[in-house]
C-alpha cells in the first residue's frame, strides 16, 4: 500500500492518497488559524486505520504550518480525545 500526504490548499483540504483513493480533511484556513470541518474515508479504505493515519498526518501538518486549530469535524474531535497531547493546537475559547 502505497500512500501519500499533502495539503491541497486549492481544494482546501489535507489528503491522503491511498493507492490512488484519497481520504481527505476539508479546512478553512485564516491568519494563524485553521479550521477542520470533515473528514471524509471512502469506503474501499475503512477499516484500514486510514482516517487514524490521516488524522495524525493533518494535526503534524498544523503543527508545522504553525497554526492554531478549530475543531469541527467530529473525528477529528474523537483522534484528539484519544491524543490529548496535542491539545495545545487549539485555540483557547
Amino acid at each position: 500500500m502505497t500512500e501519500h500526504f499533502r495539503d491541497n490548499e486549492t481544494g482546501n483540504r489535507f489528503e491522503l492518497d491511498v493507492d490512488g483513493t484519497i481520504a481527505f480533511v476539508t479546512y478553512r484556513k485564516s491568519p494563524g488559524t485553521i479550521t477542520l470541518e470533515h473528514t471524509v474515508v471512502p469506503p474501499e479504505l475503512g477499516g484500514k486505520g486510514i482516517g487514524s493515519k490521516l488524522a495524525r498526518a493533518t494535526l503534524d501538518a498544523v503543527r508545522a504550518q504553525g497554526r492554531k486549530l478549530t475543531v469541527e469535524c467530529e473525528f477529528i474531535q474523537g483522534y484528539m480525545k484519544k491524543h490529548p497531547e496535542d491539545n495545545d493546537l487549539l485555540t483557547a475559547s
